[in-house]
């Protein structure tokens, strides 16, 4: 192949590669963004909503609610603690209700208002835009504006913010255990050496690892390469969603400088400010993008510069696709429809799952082995395992009958176990015992029968199950 071909192909990729990755230079090298600031009216609301989310972000694991944290998710005991209820792993209708009803929440926010989890309320925005960016722009002189400073960071200024970066990393790695661990516990590994808690030192240690590399190093592209809520977009949304958008019926042909009355040009000045100040380095002007976090940069830019020039504010805008079509808006569409009445249903599901527990947990599990067995006695024997969870905030004692058939003996193998403290969980084992009178000549062999379970607050449940015998 002759080099003007090689040449060509490289020029071919880099074009190529400069369309598809706003964070990649023609060369295949990483372009590293330094976006200037424009501090309009929507960086300023977005400023007090990052500010607030910041501290709700901190606080959340330090509330309480009747004793129990607001949200806590402890993998090693299997507990998934909101707003002050505990869930366990038995609760599957629950949580499957819960995650549905999250998913179809963000669709239905998406349908009707685009991208504005991304934008507003994201920890990787909120954190990246409004807390490490600023350190940045402190370090490297280019305070309140942005953008490329005149000269490198100095070693000393380059120690100081990794420094500044790590102490920080540090606090919101412990900030994010304490969803995982709880702060009763997470202070006392705080306390104490590391040499006596070593796995949880790791831990700390790893996900603060992980926030140096994604507020140092990875940065935007976590939202334009690892996140996949962009690519979801293109199902999420609808020619009616809002989103950040440039008006190319009113913008274009764009031209530089005064608009001659003989050659009329669009409002675009073509001044590149909306795309210095995108976080994510694309051109809003392109068209509806993947990379675009609806963060509201390019709105405050170009008001700017419309205001400066004698020009109507609004050529970027929130707006629809078909709103810049010059389409009517439909607020009632089958999304916006269809979405709600579906998290209704979920929610309703999830309110009548939530409902149906009282107190405790009994489930009555077959145990390992044969069906039955027949003792020296000549009586027939079921082995079960009963699973109790005890959702209450008090400790309890349970008490087990059979309720029918009549003529079958209950035996608790480990009768301390029917007591339990409150979100104690157990397997007790269980023999039952009955005539093989009670299966004989029913054909195949079996018995419907009910277990009862009560605690001491007159709480039960009835638990259908198998008597298993001769037939």
């Amino acid at each position: 192949m002759s080099n003007h071909q090689t040449d060509s192909i490289h020029e071919e990729w880099a074009a190529a590669a400069d369309d598809v990755l706003s964070t990649m230079e023609a060369d295949g090298s990483r372009r590293w963004l330094r976006p200037r600031l424009s501090m309009g009216q929507w960086w300023k609301k977005r400023r007090v909503v990052a500010y607030l989310l910041m501290v709700v972000f901190v606080l959340i694991p330090h509330l309480r609610i009747g004793g129990k944290p607001v949200v806590l998710m402890d993998l090693v005991s299997r507990q998934l603690t909101v707003l002050g209820k505990t869930f366990y792993p038995t609760d599957s209708l629950i949580l499957a209700f819960g995650m549905l009803a999250v998913f179809i929440s963000i669709v239905l926010v998406t349908a009707i208002a685009g991208r504005a989890w991304c934008g507003w309320a994201c920890p990787q925005t909120v954190y990246m835009e409004f807390l490490f960016r600023p350190i940045d722009r402190f370090f490297e002189g280019t305070v309140g504006r942005g953008g490329k400073p005149k000269a490198d960071m100095g070693g000393l200024r380059s120690i100081g913010r990794i420094i500044v970066y790590l102490l920080l990393c540090m606090f919101l790695a412990h900030t994010f255990l304490a969803y995982f661990v709880g702060t009763d516990r997470l202070a006392e590994w705080v306390r104490t050496s590391p040499l006596e808690n070593p796995s949880a030192f790791l831990v700390m240690a790893g996900v603060t690892a992980l926030m140096m590399f994604d507020f140092l190093y990875f940065r935007e592209q976590m939202c334009t390469l690892a996140c996949p809520y962009g690519r979801f977009q293109s199902v999420m949304l609808d020619e009616q969603s809002k989103i950040v958008a440039y008006d190319p019926v009113r913008g274009e042909p764009r031209a530089k400088g005064k608009r001659p009355a003989a050659n009329p040009a669009g409002d675009c000045v073509d001044c590149h400010q909306c795309v210095v100040v995108c976080p994510t380095g694309i051109d809003i002007r392109d068209g509806l993008q993947m990379e675009c976090v609806n963060c509201t940069q390019c709105i405050d830019a170009c008001d700017n510069v419309m205001e400066r020039v004698g020009l109507p504010k609004g050529l970027i805008r929130y707006s629809s696709q078909d709103e810049i079509a010059r389409k009517p808006r439909q607020l009632f569409r089958a999304r916006t429809i269809a979405y709600p009445l579906l998290l209704l249903a979920v929610l309703s599901g999830f309110a009548w799952a939530i409902g149906s527990k009282v107190g405790f947990d009994a489930r009555l599990l077959r145990g390992n082995g044969a069906p039955f067995s027949i003792t020296a006695t000549g009586q027939v024997n079921n082995s079960f395992k009963l699973r109790l969870v005890n959702r209450s905030s008090e400790p309890q004692q349970y008490t087990l009958t059979v309720s029918k058939p009549e003529g079958v003996t209950l035996d608790v193998l480990e009768e301390q176990l029917l007591s339990l403290d409150p979100g104690g969980n157990v397997l007790v084992p269980l023999n039952m015992e009955f005539a093989p009178i009670v299966t004989r000549g029913s054909g195949s062999g079996s018995k419907s029968a009910t277990l009862v379970v009560e605690d001491g607050q007159e709480r039960r449940h009835e638990l259908a199950f198998t008597l298993l015998g001769p037939r």
